[in-house]
């Protein structure tokens, strides 16, 4: 054995990593990024936050009806110039302003109503859903001093629901596609109703100068005519795959965007409550079941003041689960408790203080987030009913 050896042991050198094999990872990791981005995620629960919106503003309509021309028409304290100049102002939209007619007001309601009712049940959803924030703004821009928070919690969710994938299933669209795959049949009715919107959109474009919801609502019937174009014509099926691509990418990030705007809500009135001293010392729920305005039960309300040792619970268990709202989400085994909590809330407040519409859109909005295996029916209960 020579002396080198001795002095200069021999010993493996550490195998570095590939550069290869850390391209092969990056792209992996790259892959399973895109694919997770490419599937649309919550198609349960906003398939239910379709359904409630829009019925809740069914019904609010529906209710309204005897008292539908004091508020938003021809007969409401707020005149129509009140609502045009307040418009321009704040760069909205209401198709109201467009004509002082009866007539005119009348025919926006009751499409209120037919549009409303169309998106609940799911016909036509890419369609549907955009007349029904357009319906929605016109008429809370007309006459904004009659709302409330639940007015304005619908009005936001009307515009995050325009970019969701909403009628993917619980729709007649969901149906007509099945029965249209199955019989090989191609969809032609979309591509005149796509037509007669763009007629419709050309004709009273000059209504939305000033504002950039003209372009918003240009964009999205272009994009729409993109699709029936790429699947009427398109020899490859890379284009439409890039377009559905692209269409399920942009109904994920609406709904982590209504996602991040619900626990938005909850943690701010969880933390303005505790800069108030009354929810600071436990009697800001007390004080609330004495305002004149919020006592639609006055004998129910006294009752349940009554008991402070109660009220000083309530009070700090709402404060409690609104801060802490956003952070329990995190935990799956909570989450559902939590939820069921949280609606519990929502019915003592529509009870209670008289807010049904507001408890109602909070509900509506708490649907985003149960869990999947919740809502979508299992492949047992499916076979056993098929077998029945």
């Amino acid at each position: 054995m020579s002396i080198d050896h001795l002095t200069h042991p021999t010993t493996r050198p550490a195998t570095a990593p590939l550069p290869g094999a850390a391209r092969g990872r990056w792209r992996e990791a790259a892959a399973r990024l895109i694919a997770f981005a490419c599937d649309a995620h919550a198609r349960y629960q906003c398939a239910l936050f379709r359904i409630g919106l829009s019925g809740l503003v069914l019904a609010y309509l529906l209710r309204e009806w005897p008292h539908r021309r004091v508020l938003y028409g021809d007969r409401s304290p707020w005149a129509l110039d009140l609502a045009a100049r307040l418009v321009t102002e704040n760069h909205a939209f209401t198709v109201l302003t467009w004509s002082a007619g009866r007539w005119w007001f009348e025919c926006v309601y009751h499409g209120a109503i037919l549009v409303a009712a169309l998106l609940m049940l799911g016909w036509r959803t890419r369609a549907t859903s955009v007349l029904f924030l357009v319906a929605v703004l016109s008429l809370q821009n007309r006459n904004p001093l009659i709302g409330d928070g639940g007015d304005n919690v619908i009005g936001v969710m009307a515009i995050y629901l325009a970019f969701t994938q909403c009628g993917a299933v619980w729709s007649l669209d969901a149906r007509r596609t099945r029965h249209n795959r199955r019989a090989g049949r191609v969809e032609r009715a979309g591509f005149v109703m796509w037509q007669i919107l763009g007629v419709a959109l050309l004709w009273v474009s000059d209504g939305f100068q000033g504002t950039a919801w003209a372009a918003v609502l240009w964009t999205a019937w272009v994009c729409q005519g993109l699709w029936y174009a790429a699947r009427r014509w398109s020899r490859g099926a890379w284009s439409r795959e890039l377009l559905d691509a692209a269409a399920t990418m942009l109904h994920n990030c609406a709904m982590l965007v209504i996602a991040a705007q619900v626990c938005l809500i909850y943690a701010t009135a969880g933390w303005y409550k505790i800069q108030g001293t009354r929810w600071q010392d436990g009697s800001g729920l007390h004080y609330a079941l004495h305002l004149d305005y919020f006592s639609p039960w006055p004998g129910l309300g006294s009752l349940l003041a009554s008991h402070m040792l109660l009220i000083v619970l309530l009070s700090y268990g709402t404060v409690v689960m609104q801060v802490a709202f956003p952070f329990l989400l995190a935990y799956r085994r909570l989450k559902t408790a939590l939820l069921a909590v949280m609606i519990l809330e929502h019915v003592g407040i529509a009870v209670l203080l008289g807010l049904p519409f507001l408890s109602a859109a909070m509900v509506v909005c708490d649907a985003v987030f149960l869990p999947t295996a919740l809502l979508k029916p299992s492949r047992r209960s499916s076979g056993s009913r098929s077998r029945r």
